[in-house]
């Protein structure tokens, strides 16, 4: 899952940044107006933590381009406490939540994790497709009640083309959800065909349908 982090206090996005991460989230971090503006631009995000005082910018003005892009990503305000009218406003304007600083990171992530949860699997723990399951609280994986050993990366990928089930996938995207702006930089995306060909081969050795489709030429598709 990917999350963006936009704050200005380098030791508070650090720490965002560190413990997120430890929870298997891919986080990326910006600390300017600008740079937050094209990050949404280019990418996709699961949730944006935002701070919407920036140094040259308001934060606010983030939610209207994601609103004006039609973009699904999640939001979560962090400001200040005496920024009640902002609070009122970016909720307003989509935000999902918001969070008063200071705050402890497990409260931030359980705000995240919920988000995510809500938007992409209609507020549930446990996501059940015929023989598979999978606990997202566990992270675990099971066909036909026994567990399917899986990397970080593939139990990423599976969450991920389930929360996109039906749509086609390019290989491009994948790379970019999996390693964010490190994907610019691969000369190829080979490693993306390795986990995507693992995950395959796990799930239907377990048992699994064959919901994991090839589109030649395109990328990769869910299918219900």
């Amino acid at each position: 899952m990917k999350i963006l982090i936009v704050e200005d206090e380098a030791e508070l996005a650090q720490s965002i940044s560190e413990y997120l991460s430890e929870e298997n989230y891919l986080c990326e971090a910006v600390d300017t107006f600008r740079q937050a503006m094209d990050k949404i631009e280019a990418f996709q995000y699961d949730c944006i933590i935002l701070d919407i005082m920036l140094p040259d910018g308001n934060g606010l003005r983030i939610l209207e381009e994601l609103k004006k892009q039609n973009k699904q990503d999640g939001v979560i305000i962090i400001s200040a406490k005496n920024a009640l009218d902002d609070k009122i406003e970016g909720l307003k304007m989509g935000a999902d939540d918001y969070l008063t600083k200071p705050f402890h990171l497990s409260e931030l992530m359980a705000r995240v994790y919920s988000i995510i949860r809500r938007k992409q699997f209609s507020s549930s723990n446990v996501i059940t497709q015929n023989e598979l399951q999978i606990d997202l609280p566990a992270k675990t994986v099971s066909v036909n009640h026994v567990i399917v050993s899986l990397t970080k990366k593939e139990f990423d990928l599976l969450i991920y083309f389930i929360g996109n089930k039906n749509k086609v996938i390019s290989k491009s995207t994948l790379a970019e959800h999996l390693s964010g702006d490190f994907a610019d930089m691969l000369d190829n995306h080979d490693f993306v065909y390795a986990h995507v060909k693992n995950l395959k081969k796990k799930l239907y050795d377990a048992g699994s349908g064959h919901y994991l489709k090839t589109v030649y030429g395109t990328g990769y598709k869910w299918e219900l």
